[in-house]
């Protein structure tokens, strides 16, 4: 008697498509860290809108702020 094996899978054991919207989604109430170019950007818009303020400060303290601003802390 000649045997034949099944190469389907049966409905319950497919994996469900994830579509790409879910895919980039981040999960609810976890941070992550954003990139160095992003804190960049953000300490650069800080750094002008300090000057044209005439206000005092430094390089790092631009940095700390935006990487604050963009953690949503």
């Amino acid at each position: 008697m000649k045997t034949t094996r099944s190469t389907a899978v049966p409905k319950s054991n497919k994996i469900p498509r994830i579509s790409e919207q879910t895919k980039s989604a981040k999960p609810a109430g976890r941070r992550t860290r954003p990139s160095e170019e992003e804190i960049r950007r953000k300490a650069e818009e800080i750094y002008y809108q300090r000057i044209s303020r005439g206000e005092q400060g430094n390089a790092m303290d631009d940095w700390r702020k935006a990487e604050k601003l963009l953690m949503g802390a």
